[in-house]
């Protein structure tokens, strides 16, 4: 069931996707070089904490962390441990607070020090498809319409798709419906309709979209072990367009 939230509803989520933006600023000032993808989720939680929220993520389904951070070959769903962030990776982080019952969830994708033309390239992609989602939103629309827009603007540079994984309505749940698929075929899927809110999230691979789930049963990686890139926005329907939650 498709849940259509309240003005009140939505300035909660307003509140916690803010939180969740500033999060993800903390953990772009403070991405380095030589840190761990553990050192890096303290940062996260440290923010949280310091603003009175926990993050959604942390037991969320059994997650040990307060975000997801994912570099290089892993799509989503990186476990934040041991690994040490080298010079030329590309960090994905993806978190949300958890502001009086409801979520927030944003993602970015992080170029750490002197990364390859190629890479950049498909951050690039990822992040101006997202913002090609974002500018077509608005009540009447079918998530058919934007998931195509996704998946023809990154396949045109070259790039691929992954489909296991796609995008969801957001609010007392972290997930729930609709799926807000980052492919699709014009003039089908969900209509959407003033008051949704939606987590979209392109998730692009720079070689082919296969993927496979790591033993932890939650790393996301892709099988030819090429790089992927993820952002993600938490946005609010109205009638002609739509608010950017997580946006700052």
């Amino acid at each position: 069931m498709i849940i259509i939230k309240t003005s009140s509803e939505i300035a909660k989520l307003r509140k916690a996707n803010k939180l969740t933006h500033d999060a993800l600023d903390a953990a772009e000032e403070a991405i380095r070089i030589g840190m761990t993808t553990k050192e890096l989720d303290e940062v996260i939680r440290k923010f949280f904490a310091a603003h009175g929220v926990k993050s959604g993520f942390l037991g969320y389904g059994g997650f040990p962390a307060s975000a997801c951070i994912s570099v290089n070959e892993e799509v989503i769903h990186g476990i934040p441990g041991d690994r040490v962030i080298q010079d030329g990776d590309i960090v994905s982080v993806d978190t949300g607070a958890y502001y009086e019952g409801y979520y927030g969830d944003s993602a970015r994708t992080f170029a750490v020090g002197n990364v390859s033309q190629e890479r950049l390239a498909l951050m690039k992609s990822t992040k101006e498809s997202l913002e090609i989602a974002l500018s077509m939103v608005k009540a009447g629309v079918r998530l058919g319409d934007i998931g195509h827009a996704i998946q023809k603007y990154n396949e045109d540079r070259g790039y691929s798709v992954v489909r296991e994984f796609v995008g969801h309505g957001v609010g007392k749940d972290m997930h729930e419906e609709p799926e807000v698929p980052n492919y699709g075929k014009p003039g089908h899927g969900v209509r959407l309709a003033a008051g949704m809110v939606i987590a979209i999230e392109p998730m692009i691979a720079m070689g082919k979209p296969d993927i496979k789930v790591l033993s932890n049963q939650w790393t996301v990686v892709t099988k030819d072990k090429s790089p992927a890139a993820h952002f993600e926005h938490s946005v609010a329907v109205t009638t002609d367009g739509c608010v950017v939650l997580s946006a700052e």
